[in-house]
């Protein structure tokens, strides 16, 4: 995952080097250092406030009211969802937007109350994404503690609807067109050796056949099959070739449907999950899949000789997830930077590489962008079973923080990251 990366700029390592040498900077990492229990202590906390994807409420009002106890004046909920506070610059640089999201896949109900083991913390959520949470709070009190004038402005984002069916809807609307952003960096997983140059695109689609139905013995021949219909339909997909670079994937991920044994299907329903960095390749194995589903119908319909509409077996296709795919440049200021900043902080970058985040939507832009992680282990993500090993957890915020700060321009220094046309 780390072979054949190109250099870094040796013009914007100097400028990372010379700022973490600042008084301010240093006073900030250390705050972080000496910070890490009360830190934990918050991401307990939210990590008990239940938080499923579409109903993150309580959650993102705890947010709001941290935030504006640390300081920021500015903070609103946005229409969709998202906490969004400002922490405005100079006036005379980019702005950059931070967001770690708030949701969870757990529905609610579950058990989210943290138990402690030593320095291992078990619950649900308890690492994806309230680790994030936690890193984003930390930012935003190094960067007030310590007074630290930025020449551009920071957005500090709590997001909602990251995960699952959730379709990163709060990232699309934070690019919506209706706030100037010119750069973003997401807080998302643990290990601080990843940086994202990459988003995975991923369409999802509902597919729905329905039909009269019938008794399996007396209207054989005379019905056709919902389920036969899907079966044809998978038989097609399951063996589309699709490309290893780039790297693209598909897989039909749910299928139900039927009555009892001795039906003839009236319904059947799959759910279908397609994925690539490349738009074009993702369309393309897209229109394959629906032209798939589409002739498999056809085909059920021909094979018994239906012609009466009435009988004939039908298709509704849904989305039900877009999340569009997009690569940076290895010289993207926002790479440079959080590599540089992984330099000075002597942290390995052992994984320059794709995934899905709240960084898809500003990179399918061609907006400058990562995600970075918050520091800490975690483990058994999206799992009843998941837990967070408190070990190093200062590093995630110390190298976001760096980033962001390079990125502004902060201590006099200019920014890093350019303003956008």
């Amino acid at each position: 995952m780390t072979q054949n990366i190109p250099p870094l700029s040796e013009e914007v390592f100097a400028q990372v080097k010379k700022l973490a040498a600042m008084p301010a900077v240093k006073a900030a990492m250390e705050q972080a250092a000496r910070e890490v229990d009360r830190a934990m202590e918050e991401q307990i906390e939210l990590c008990e406030i239940e938080a499923p994807t579409f109903h993150e409420e309580t959650r993102a009002k705890r947010v709001a009211e941290l935030m504006r106890a640390y300081d920021l004046t500015d903070v609103v909920t946005d229409p969709i969802g998202n906490v969004v506070g400002r922490r405005p610059g100079k006036g005379n640089g980019p702005v950059l937007a931070l967001g770690a999201h708030m949701d969870t896949v757990f529905p609610a109900g579950t058990d989210v109350k943290v138990r402690r083991e030593g320095n291992i913390y078990r619950a649900p959520g308890i690492g994806d994404n309230c680790s994030g949470l936690r890193a984003l709070l930390q930012i935003l009190r190094m960067f007030n503690d310590q007074k630290i004038e930025t020449e551009g402005d920071i957005l500090f984002v709590g997001t909602v609807g990251e995960e699952g069916n959730g379709d990163i809807r709060g990232s699309k609307a934070l690019f919506d067109g209706t706030r100037h952003i010119d750069g973003f960096v997401a807080i998302d997983s643990t290990d601080v050796g990843r940086i994202l140059h990459g988003a995975t695109g991923s369409h999802r689609w509902r597919l729905s056949v329905d039909g009269k139905g019938g008794h399996s013995y007396a209207e054989f021949g005379r019905c056709p099959s919902a389920i036969h219909a899907i079966c044809r339909a998978g038989a097609k997909v399951g063996c589309f070739r699709v490309p290893a670079d780039p790297k693209t994937t598909y897989t039909i991920g749910t299928i139900k449907g039927g009555t009892t044994v001795n039906t003839i299907a009236a319904h059947c329903e799959v759910e279908v999950d397609m994925r690539s960095v490349s738009n074009e390749e993702l369309l393309k194995l897209e229109e394959r899949v629906l032209k798939a589903f589409e002739e498999a119908v056809q085909e059920e319909n021909d094979f018994w000789g239906i012609t009466d509409e009435s009988l004939k077996l039908k298709l509704t296709k849904t989305q039900i997830g877009n999340r569009p795919a997009g690569m940076r440049p290895d010289d993207c200021p926002v790479l440079q930077t959080a590599r540089s900043a992984q330099k000075v902080l002597g942290i390995e970058l052992t994984k320059y590489m794709c995934a899905s985040t709240d960084a898809n939507a500003p990179m399918s832009l061609g907006i400058p962008a990562t995600c970075l992680c918050s520091g800490g282990r975690g483990m058994n993500a999206h799992s009843v079973t998941e837990y967070f090993e408190m070990v190093d957890t200062q590093l995630g915020p110390q190298l976001v923080f760096l980033t962001a700060a390079a990125l502004v321009g902060a201590c006099g220094e200019k920014p890093v990251l350019p303003v956008r046309k």
